[in-house]
């Protein structure tokens, strides 16, 4: 079976989950849930990602992020990789923690996004866990809609935004648009392509058109497929020899920002691939 499609480009905002092997729990204890949440702030720092809103289930999680850069695989691979490690670890087993690899709809920032931002907190409560959102410990709805202790890996300002300028206002606002989709269906209705991207027809179009451009990919030299991205020389270029930090944050750059290989990296510092790996561990793991 063919992996998903993937679709990534700078600022993209997507909708993704994941959820545990054969559908058992990837959460056993509450500190499960928080190792989980300092492993994704890590990735949101590292990768300087925004996230608008998650939650944490039983045996699944929700997130709404957004990519300034196009690298949501690199991050992706680097939250659920080391959350199994921490997972396996805790608990003394082995194995797959996750099933198979996540899923990711791109979407459109607007109100079909909304959607989904009030879609991944209201959850706990439509598959009973809680009786109300703000019962529920492990989703962005109380630091949102309160705005109380908001931690570095959470972003609310573009969710309150679509409310009003004001704060209060738009927290108020948020609580009510939370509490009548409970009302509603679960899940926000689907249109054609949801299981790619979500968004206008507008949206929809140019996507396809995208993906359209996107058929023989592999075919494409791996320069064109980041357009603008600057060549390795250019990016190694002021680096002072003896300078090893600069070097290693270059390399870090190079890697996780602009999509270079680590065999490409290696090359063009005339350095062994061994080299250069143990680099871009090192700074995947601070």
């Amino acid at each position: 079976m063919a992996r998903p499609l993937r679709i990534e480009y700078a600022d993209a905002v997507y909708y993704v989950t994941s959820r545990g092997s054969a559908r058992a729990d990837i959460f056993l204890t509450e500190a499960d849930r928080q190792a989980f949440l300092d492993i994704l702030a890590s990735v949101v720092e590292k990768y300087n990602w925004l996230c608008h809103a998650y939650c944490l289930l039983d045996n699944r999680y929700h997130l709404i992020v957004e990519t300034p850069h196009p690298n949501l695989s690199l991050g992706m691979r680097q939250l659920n990789g080391v959350y199994t490690q921490t997972f396996n670890r805790a608990h003394q087993r082995s194995g797959h923690v996750f099933q198979g690899r996540y899923k990711a709809i791109l979407a459109e920032k607007g109100s079909r996004l909304l959607e989904f931002c009030r879609y991944v907190v209201k959850l706990p409560v439509q598959v009973g866990l809680v009786a109300k959102p703000e019962e529920w410990r492990w989703s962005s709805y109380t630091n949102t809609a309160w705005g109380v202790k908001v931690p570095a890996y959470l972003t609310v300002d573009w969710v309150l935004d679509q409310f009003a300028e004001r704060r209060t206002t738009a927290r108020q606002r948020y609580c009510q648009f939370v509490a009548e989709g409970l009302a509603g269906p679960v899940r926000p209705e689907k249109k054609p392509f949801s299981h790619i991207f979500l968004g206008s027809d507008a949206f929809a179009a140019g996507m396809r058109k995208y993906l359209e451009a996107r058929q023989g990919m592999r075919n494409i030299p791996r320069a064109q497929r980041y357009p603008g991205r600057p060549p390795l020389s250019r990016l190694f270029t002021d680096i002072q020899a003896e300078n090893r930090l600069q070097r290693n944050m270059r390399i870090s750059e190079a890697h996780i920002t602009y999509g270079y290989t680590l065999q490409e990296i290696a090359d063009a510092l005339n350095l062994h691939y061994s080299t250069v790996s143990k680099i871009a561990a090192a700074k995947r793991n601070k």
